[in-house]
């Protein structure tokens, strides 16, 4: 179906591996669906018999996959059918899909995933009808076709071995669409609540773009939401939706790439909140520190600036991953006195390191050591050393030098003793 597309992609990744990781960027222009994504997954390079197979391994009979290309508004892109017999309609209840998923034979990784994706499904759905998770029956999203396609999602991330995946805010599409209870708006209930805290527009023709397949699993994977971040694409898949809108390319866009891979690391997408304070007493800052690292801080910078009318203030800047975001800002809005916090997406690139640990004379200090272009940087951990002093009454410059000593030493030891090693493991086998 993909041809020598597919075994080019292959070979792409085969040359690349090691030099980053392999990524996913959805560009949710058009919206997204369970079958959307397949069908990008396959564009990419997924093979249709591998997840087939993989779909076996659910406890699940009734259905068939098949993928075609069809075109969309001049766009050539993978459309996903999943086909169910009569007979296998019936609403299945959460409970009923989580007994399914713990009996089959898929990976920890896929079970874990796709119970991830039907638990939330079932809370928003539970939460628009009253009633617990545990007696929903999903009438909306199908029974036999979302299972298949939010399994088959994880399977082709597995299957690829995609390890990050990036999203573009989501189109939702707009009018209104038929369901079981009638007619209602688009978003239809169950994707705006799924949608909370989710970057989500509306554009383009007046029908549904997003399902609450598509959306639980894009949630599910994205671990940011951005226009597009730094890549090397090796494949780009489009996977068609169900409606054909004239004028509109109703497709899944997917960049499958390797991601972060250069001289200097790993490239990777923070967060950096900073507010401008005048009028904090200066003894609150080491608690505000202290509280901000508690609450997931990558790191915390006091600058000292000159602010309007010639007052002496501080920049507070905090570093952080996209999830603690909402609780430093609770931590700066309680435990300072700023009315307003400015934050942005940065990225920056992270040396790959390691931790050892080399003996001094009154205890043990841990090193913290990373490669770049074939010199290695090596600094003693602050306090195990504050420790040693604290606790001998040495001086703490005293011990951070010795662990470095000791660590250059053993290190250059290594160095000249591996070589050896290797001989005269060599000249036992003869």
């Amino acid at each position: 179906m993909i041809g020598q597309h597919v075994d080019h992609t292959r070979e792409v990744g085969n040359q690349r591996k090691g030099d980053g990781v392999t990524h996913l960027h959805l560009d949710c222009f058009s919206g997204i669906s369970g079958d959307m994504f397949l069908g990008a997954l396959i564009d990419c390079g997924l093979s249709l018999t591998e997840l087939k197979q993989g779909l076996r391994q659910l406890p699940v009979k009734g259905y068939t996959v098949k993928a075609q290309k069809v075109m969309r508004s001049n766009i050539q892109a993978t459309k996903v059918d999943i086909r169910v017999r009569e007979g296998f309609t019936k609403p299945l209840s959460f409970a009923a899909i989580r007994r399914l998923l713990s009996q089959s034979r898929l990976s920890s990784y896929v079970k874990h995933h796709s119970l991830a994706v039907f638990s939330r499904l079932a809370e928003a759905e539970g939460h628009i009808h009253g009633v617990s998770p545990n007696k929903v029956h999903f009438h909306e999203i199908g029974v036999i076709d979302s299972l298949v396609d939010i399994v088959g999602a994880f399977l082709g991330c597995q299957s690829l071995d995609v390890k990050t995946v990036s999203c573009t805010p989501i189109n939702l599409g707009s009018g209104t669409v038929q369901t079981a209870h009638g007619t209602l708006p688009v978003p239809s209930p169950a994707v705006a609540q799924l949608a909370k805290e989710v970057p989500v527009f509306s554009s383009g023709p007046r029908l549904e773009l997003t399902t609450p397949t598509g959306i639980g699993i894009a949630t599910q994977l994205t671990r940011e939401f951005c226009a597009f971040p730094p890549l090397t694409p090796t494949a780009v898949g489009y996977g068609a939706g169900t409606a054909d809108p004239e004028g509109w390319p109703n497709v899944l866009r997917v960049f499958r790439s390797y991601r972060g891979a250069s001289r200097y690391g790993t490239l990777e997408p923070i967060v950096q909140l900073e507010t401008n304070v005048d009028d904090l007493n200066p003894q609150a800052y080491p608690f505000l520190i202290e509280q901000l690292f508690a609450r997931g801080a990558l790191d915390v910078c006091l600058t000292p600036v000159i602010m309007k009318w010639g007052r002496p203030g501080t920049v507070v800047t905090v570093l952080a991953s996209q999830p603690s975001v909402h609780s430093l800002l609770d931590v700066l809005f309680r435990e300072s006195t700023t009315l307003g916090v400015r934050v942005q997406e940065v990225w920056r690139y992270v040396l790959p390191r390691r931790i050892d640990t080399v003996r001094v004379r009154n205890g043990s200090v841990r090193i913290k050591t990373a490669m770049i272009n074939g010199f290695r940087k090596a600094m003693p951990e602050y306090e195990d050393c504050r420790a040693i002093a604290e606790r001998t009454g040495q001086p703490l410059h005293m011990i951070m030098e010795e662990a470095l000593h000791n660590f250059a030493k053993h290190h250059q030891r290594s160095r000249f003793e591996q070589p050896t090693a290797r001989r005269s493991s060599a000249k036992s086998k003869l």
